[in-house]
């Protein structure tokens, strides 16, 4: 089964790290949608079926925290698998994305940190291709 994945970051650097780092863990991918803020992040959700997204933080116009607030809140979106892959320190705001149920990734990160992620979300484990 391919997985499309949503990836919102105001960085297109990480942006293609993550998008390089799925292929090398051998997930079969579907469509990769990409979004540079929060506002985005939520038309390519209105748009697509997608199946697991990874949310930034600090984004412009709406920040990935209230992206993920939208997605819990929306009965469509609110079981989906989200990594938050941020430099986030603020560990309030930590505790508060892990009660919703994602999983955080620190940047910068690895890819057996995304890696670890992607299993973890979706149940399945995938071993890095190098």
């Amino acid at each position: 089964m391919s997985l499309n994945i949503l990836i919102a970051d105001d960085s297109i650097i990480t942006r293609a790290v993550i998008v390089k780092i799925l292929g090398l863990i051998g997930i079969e991918l579907g469509e990769i949608h990409q979004a540079t803020d929060g506002r985005q992040a939520l038309e390519v959700l209105d748009r697509h079926c997608v199946d697991l997204a990874f949310v930034d933080i600090n984004m412009p116009a709406m920040n990935g925290e209230e992206v993920v607030e939208a997605i819990r809140s929306n009965p469509l979106w609110a079981d989906l698998p989200v990594a938050v892959v941020s430099t986030e320190g603020n560990e309030e705001r930590i505790a508060r994305l892990l009660s919703m149920g994602v999983k955080f990734v620190h940047k910068p990160f690895t890819p057996e940190a995304i890696r670890k992620a992607v299993s973890e979300l979706i149940g399945t484990t995938h071993e890095l291709r190098v």
